[in-house]
C-alpha cells in the first residue's frame, strides 16, 4: 500500500499451523474476503457514529506493540511487532510464527519495527517494504540510530533478500521521534515521512533527512524531478521539510494527493497536505508549546511556512491513516481515519480538495496505532499495547 522466532502465546498451535502450510505466494486476490470472514472474531461493543452502530471485533490478539498492518491480495494481512517481529495474519485471525530474515532493530523509546508496505505490484513481483529504527553499528544494541526503508521479497517462511534503499542520515543519538510512514504515489514513487528524532533544529536544513518527507524510486535513488534535485547528495530526495514527528500518511485517491499528520510538542498536532519544496515551520513555528511551558510563535508570524491545514489542542497524538474507499460505510466515502493514541479511537476527517474539516470521532477506548482498510471493505485497526490487537470495525446487524 516486520527478531524473535518464538510462536505467539496466545495463538492455538494448531491454527498456527494451518495458516504456515498455506503458501505465502499470491493467490488470486479474494475479493470480500477478510479475516472476519471466518466467523472467529469476537464482538468486544458497539459504537455509535454518523454511519449507524459499528460492531468492534476483536480478530487477533497476543502482538507486543503491534505497529503496523497492510494487506496481501488474497486477504491476509501483515502486521509488524516494535521489537521485530513480522507476522502474517490469516483470514481467520490466526498469527503465524515471526517470520525469518527481518532486519536487527533499534527497539529502544519510539523505535523499533515498524511500518510495513505491500508493493501495488505484489501479485507479480511478491515485493514488500519495512521501515524501522536502524542502529548505528548494525548490531542492535549501539547508542545512536536512524529510519531505514528496506525490500525484500515474500517467501513461503519469512522474506528474502531484505536490503536497505534508503537511510535517515545523520543517525543520531535517542529514542524519540522515528516517524515513519510509507506511502505509494500514484506515479509509482515512494514517499517516506521521517521524524526529526527529537533534534528540533535539523529539521530546517536540507542537508540531513531529520524532519523530512521524502520522495523515492522504488529503488531508493531519488527521482529527477524532486524539489532539491539539482542541489544533489541527501537534498535531492527531500520533497518538503520543517516537520516534526510524522506517524500517519496516505494518498487520497481521488486527488492522488499525499496528507500527513504530525505530532505536535504540548498542543499543535497537525494535519497537512505535503507540497513539494514547501517548509512546514518546525521548530520554528508551531501551534503547540515547548514542554516547558515556552511559547513557540505561531505559523502565521512568518509567512515564509506553510500552515497546517488542520491543527489540534488538545493533541490526538495521530498514528496511522487510510482514506476509506469501500461500500460498508457509504457516508464515510472519501474521508480520511486517522489513528488516535492519546484520542484513542478514530478521528474521521472529510476531505475536500486542499481543505479539510474534523466531522467526527470513533471512540474505541484504545491507543491505535494504525488503520487499514480491508478487502471486505471493514476498517481494520491495530492497537499501541503490550497485549496489542487488530480490531475490526463493521456496521452493527
Amino acid at each position: 500500500m516486520r527478531s524473535t522466532l518464538t510462536l505467539s502465546d496466545t495463538a492455538p498451535i494448531a491454527a498456527l499451523i494451518a495458516a504456515l502450510a498455506v503458501p505465502l505466494a499470491p493467490a488470486q486476490a479474494q475479493q470480500g474476503q477478510g479475516p472476519a470472514q471466518a466467523g472467529t472474531a469476537q464482538t468486544v461493543k458497539t459504537v455509535r457514529t454518523s454511519a449507524g452502530p459499528v460492531a468492534v471485533s476483536r480478530v487477533a490478539d497476543g502482538l507486543e506493540r503491534p505497529w503496523g498492518i497492510d494487506f496481501l491480495p488474497d486477504g491476509r494481512a501483515l502486521v509488524t511487532e516494535k521489537p521485530g517481529r513480522l507476522r502474517i495474519m490469516a483470514r481467520d485471525g490466526s498469527l503465524s510464527s515471526p517470520l525469518a530474515g527481518t532486519p536487527k532493530v533499534f527497539n529502544q523509546g519510539q523505535g523499533g519495527l515498524m511500518d510495513v508496505a505491500v508493493d501495488p505490484d505484489f501479485a507479480r513481483n511478491r515485493v514488500i517494504y519495512l521501515a524501522y529504527a536502524e542502529p548505528g553499528d548494525g548490531s542492535g544494541g549501539g547508542s545512536t540510530a536512524g529510519t531505514a526503508l528496506g525490500r525484500a521479497t515474500l517467501g513461503d517462511r519469512g522474506i528474502e533478500e531484505f536490503k536497505v534503499i534508503f537511510r535517515q542520515t545523520p543517525k543520531v543519538d535517542g529514542g524519540n521521534h522515528f516517524g515513519t510512514r510509507i506511502a505509494f504515489a500514484p506515479d509509482g514513487h515512494i514517499f517516506l515521512t521521517l521524524g526529526e528524532r527529537y533534534k528540533f533544529d535539523p529539521a530546517q536544513s536540507r542537508d540531513n533527512t531529520l524532519g523530512k518527507v521524502v520522495r523515492l524510486n522504488r529503488d531508493g535513488s531519488a527521482p529527477k524531478d524532486n524539489p532539491f534535485a539539482g542541489e544533489g547528495g541527501t537534498a535531492g530526495a527531500v520533497w518538503s521539510y520543517g516537520h516534526r514527528n510524522i506517524e500517519a500518511a496516505a494518498i487520497d485517491p481521488r486527488s492522488g494527493a499525499l496528507w500527513i499528520a504530525e505530532m505536535g510538542p504540548m498542543g499543535g498536532d497537525e494535519l497537512n497536505r505535503p507540497e513539494a519544496g514547501r517548509n512546514y515551520g518546525w521548530p520554528l513555528v508551531s501551534w503547540g508549546k515547548h514542554y516547558d511551558g515556552r511559547d513557540i510563535p505561531d505559523p502565521p508570524t512568518r509567512k515564509e511556512f506553510t500552515d497546517a491545514v488542520i491543527h489540534w489542542t488538545p493533541v490526538i497524538s495521530p498514528s496511522g491513516m487510510a482514506f476509506y474507499t469501500g461500500g460498508l460505510f457509504r457516508d464515510w466515502q472519501g474521508s480520511a481515519l486517522i489513528g488516535g493514541l492519546s484520542a484513542k479511537g478514530l478521528v474521521r476527517v472529510a476531505i475536500d480538495g486542499t481543505g479539510a474539516r474534523e466531522v467526527e470521532r470513533i471512540p474505541l477506548d484504545a491507543r491505535i496505532r494504525d488503520v487499514a482498510q480491508g478487502p471486505d471493505d471493514a476498517l481494520y485497526v491495530i492497537t499501541d499495547a503490550a497485549d496489542g490487537a487488530v480490531l475490526r470495525l463493521a456496521p452493527a446487524k
